[in-house]
């Protein structure tokens, strides 16, 4: 199973950039893991919120290959604490998903076709957060969930 990690928007500071690559490069010992960056549409500033997030759905959608396994996260999603995310991404493994996708939207949140397409929706919490925090959080979770499924010391319960 590979895990891919997409994101709308710009690319990371370097103080949580530094910190998504440290866990990046931990996940890799137990997954592959890549991260994809999606650059807003070049007319993103004229457009909008609708339209916007009606384009960045096209983009997305245009991305996906029908067998991805796509999670969206979104605060209106199921939350999980970290075991049920370890149990979750074990499950996907066991189920021989080729990749999973975990997609974090626009600003404005991300399409109907989107939300459609999506396998599952969770909710890192029910507080908003800016995307490259999202980004920091997801790698430190996905990083304590595969450290939980060996069964590892990372996770402190």
């Amino acid at each position: 199973m590979k895990i891919q990690c997409w994101s709308i928007g710009k690319a990371n500071e370097s103080y949580v950039d530094e910190g998504i690559q440290q866990f990046t490069k931990r996940i890799q010992h137990y997954y592959p893991i890549e991260w994809k960056m999606i650059p807003s549409p070049k007319n993103a500033g004229t457009l909008s919120a609708p339209e916007l997030k009606q384009k960045e759905g096209e983009i997305i959608v245009g991305l996906l290959k029908p067998e991805d396994y796509l999670v969206l996260l979104d605060e209106r999603g199921k939350q999980f604490n970290s075991e049920q995310l370890a149990l979750f991404i074990q499950q996907r493994a066991n189920a021989s998903e080729k990749n999973v996708v975990f997609l974090i939207g626009g600003a404005f949140g991300v399409s109907d076709a989107v939300v459609n397409r999506a396998n599952f929706t969770w909710s890192l919490s029910p507080l908003v957060f800016p995307h490259q925090l999202v980004r920091l959080l997801l790698a430190e979770q996905l990083y304590r969930a595969c450290t939980i499924i060996r069964n590892e010391k990372y996770h402190h319960t």
